[in-house]
């Protein structure tokens, strides 16, 4: 009997079930699909061709922002330099020709201000939608040399967490279902703030990363996007066969998020996170990586550290020790299901 899903990413067990039947022949390629790897990388005559694929379904204001961001954010944990963009952008019945220009405006935009050409795409208006979806496709070239990936973490290495959580998902509620925020308390003052997250401090972690591998001896990096901090630690581990053992106290929670996710019964930790970057590296390394991203205005926190893979992925507050939640899709999208019914 077929099972329904949930609204979000796949289940990891039924995706890593589907990924397994994946056979790779092609020698040039670098870094295939597998858990926990958002970007591809292939051998190309002297250099890497590096590629990321990614769609926002779950924004509709500033959505071509959100593309550009998403996919460069993926290509910048490993520690390159995004160049060239693509854009499929599906529109929904009944669009505007004002739609349509605000979206490629949008993407238009975003490129320019992370040095991205825009080098093709395809846009249409397809029929059962009700909300605009954009599919980007983010490319760059790199020095055949190894690339930094979230396979990469070693046991004893520092976990450290630039900016905050959830800066992405916080931004999303705010601009989404603002009135729904007025209607469970929130102050009017806190979902202005957090409707310009977007740009202040902003999604992308291009600058910290690129910071980080000039910096240290960056082990892993990884952009916790949809699911949070908790799924994108989970895809750390489950990529490099590692634990994780993460202070909560020490998880730097933006307070407009915590105020936000407390008054709509929501966790911060599976709150879609993009503009967060997570770093594993030596514990000698912390400290240069911590300043270098000081002197950048660019806060950062020691949230935990890598541990062996046969003690899980754990949280401890306090002295309690516990399983770090999982979540089955991300708590926007549980949030905006709700509104919607």
């Amino acid at each position: 009997m077929a099972k329904r899903l949930p609204v979000g990413k796949l289940p990891a067990d039924l995706l890593g079930r589907l990924l397994g039947k994946i056979e790779l022949s092609d020698k040039s390629i670098v870094i295939g699909p597998g858990i926990g790897r958002d970007v591809a990388v292939m051998r190309s005559g002297k250099k890497l061709l590096v590629a990321k694929t990614d769609p926002v379904t779950l924004a509709a204001d500033l959505i071509g922002w959100y593309a550009v961001n998403v996919n460069a954010n993926d290509i910048a944990t490993m520690g390159v330099r995004p160049r060239w963009f693509l854009a499929t952008v599906l529109l929904p019945e009944k669009c505007t020709d004002r739609m349509a220009e605000a979206i490629f405006d949008q993407i238009h935009d975003a490129c320019r201000s992370l040095g991205i050409s825009l080098v093709g795409g395809h846009a249409e208006i397809s029929y059962g939608l009700v909300r605009p979806i954009v599919v980007g496709c983010m490319l760059a070239e790199e020095a055949d040399v190894p690339v930094i990936t979230s396979a990469g973490a070693k046991v004893g290495d520092d976990i450290v967490l630039t900016k905050g959580i959830a800066i992405e998902g916080t931004a999303l509620l705010a601009r989404e279902a603002g009135a729904k925020l007025r209607d469970a308390g929130v102050r009017k003052k806190v979902i202005a703030s957090a409707a310009e997250f977007l740009f202040k401090p902003g999604i992308s972690v291009l600058k910290e990363a690129l910071i980080a591998r000039a910096s240290a001896e960056v082990h892993a990096m990884h952009d916790p996007t949809e699911g949070g901090l908790a799924t994108g630690l989970y895809e750390i581990a489950e990529a490099a066969q590692v634990g994780v053992l993460i202070e909560e106290d020490m998880v730097p929670v933006v307070p407009e998020s915590r105020e936000i996710c407390d008054a709509i019964s929501l966790n911060p930790l599976g709150l879609l996170a993009s503009g967060s970057l997570i770093i594993t590296l030596p514990p000698q390394d912390t400290l240069g990586l911590l300043s270098a991203l000081s002197k950048e205005s660019i806060s950062a926190a020691v949230i935990g550290r890598v541990v062996p893979v046969e003690e899980g992925v754990k949280i401890r507050s306090r002295d309690r020790v516990r399983n770090m939640p999982k979540f089955k899709r991300d708590e926007l999208a549980r949030f905006l299901e709700g509104v919607e019914e």
